[in-house]
């Protein structure tokens, strides 16, 4: 009888293990290096206060989706503003809790064309933080953003897409283990 040696199986196990914890850095290299998934920063940390208005106008789309296992109504209460280079603007989407249940949502922002995701810079954006909706609940959450004098100048429109995820088990685990 042949008896299979273990060292591989476990090898392999491991690399698999491996794998699976590098795919999200992975990830994000290679959408950097092919230029997809345009990824905004975080919260903008400078002085807004010198930043100059230009005459240069972009058109910003804004887009919500939602996964499939959240089916919230989640819009932006306009669907595409014009703003002046440097401008400060803010714009509010709206969200609704139709479930008799609280849930927690985050939303997550992509920017397209990735080439402009550098330049939209969030000074307060509801994607920074994690959304509780009570059961019912409807919610207007506020974007306030401003667009860099060194965007390109062949860029003349951005969509910003953002999906609403929900982490309700996420956060119903976290909870637990206190």
């Amino acid at each position: 009888m042949n008896v299979a040696r273990p060292l591989p199986l476990v090898l392999i196990c491991v690399a698999m293990f491996g794998f699976g914890f590098l795919l999200v850095p992975l990830y994000s290299v290679f959408c950097e290096w092919a230029g997809i998934n345009g990824k905004t920063a975080g919260a903008y940390q400078e002085s807004t206060t010198d930043v100059k208005i230009e005459d240069r106008i972009v058109k910003i789309q804004f887009i919500s989706n939602h996964n499939a296992n959240l089916r919230w109504p989640f819009k932006p209460a306009e669907e595409q503003v014009s703003v002046k280079i440097g401008e400060r603007r803010q714009v509010m989407f709206v969200v609704t809790n139709p479930t008799n249940l609280p849930v927690v949502a985050q939303a997550v922002p992509s920017v397209s064309p990735s080439e402009a995701a550098p330049f939209l810079h969030k000074i307060e954006c509801f994607c920074f933080q994690q959304q509780e909706l009570f059961a019912g609940e409807k919610k207007a959450m506020p974007l306030v953003f401003f667009i860099d004098s060194d965007l390109p100048e062949h860029i003349k429109k951005l969509t910003l897409s953002y999906t609403l995820f929900d982490v309700t088990p996420a956060v119903d685990e976290k909870l637990v283990q206190r």
